[in-house]
């Protein structure tokens, strides 16, 4: 009786050891994937307040607003491939949609690096719309700190949609289906 509570004793020792080490191993595994992502991203993600945007006319895809996001002097950040929070007024009308199906890869800026996303006020092929001359943008997931921009024209809005913050200008026109 007594070798058979040995033997007990010694397979649930062996079963505690061989949890313990795949356990140890299964952490490891872990571990070195988030050392591999956390590397990859230490720049902070980006906030409205951080960045100065720009906003150009480009004819391009039937026209459109193409908007250059820089960071400020002395700031770092990462802004995720995602569309930018805009509208054109308080309407729920306004607001863009977004005009790509996936995140594209973000862009980190520093310097003169820049991010550009392409905005098409309008992607109706009519005579409806409202008028403006003003774009309210935010980085999204800031939208509090959003900033009023200055349009050179006047553009006609309805539907309007936006691409993701792209490296490249080029990738930031805004194709309406």
């Amino acid at each position: 009786m007594r070798s058979l509570l040995a033997s007990r004793a010694a397979r649930i020792a062996l079963t505690a050891v061989a949890a313990v080490g795949l356990a140890t191993t299964a952490a490891a595994t872990a571990n070195a994937g988030t050392a591999h992502t956390a590397a990859k991203h230490t720049t902070r993600a980006c906030v409205t307040d951080d960045l100065v945007f720009t906003t150009n006319f480009e004819s391009q895809a039937g026209g459109y607003i193409l908007v250059t996001a820089k960071a400020l002097p002395g700031v770092k950040c990462h802004l995720d491939g995602v569309f930018p929070s805009a509208s054109f007024g308080s309407s729920p009308d306004t607001a863009v949609s977004p005009a790509e199906q996936a995140v594209s890869e973000g862009v980190t800026l520093s310097g003169a690096k820049a991010a550009y996303a392409g905005i098409n006020p309008k992607t109706t092929n009519n005579d409806n719309g409202i008028e403006f001359d003003q774009l309210s943008l935010s980085v999204a997931g800031d939208e509090y700190n959003s900033v009023g921009l200055s349009l050179p024209d006047s553009v006609l809005v309805d539907q309007p949609i936006a691409t993701n913050w792209h490296a490249k200008a080029a990738d930031a026109v805004p194709f309406a289906d």
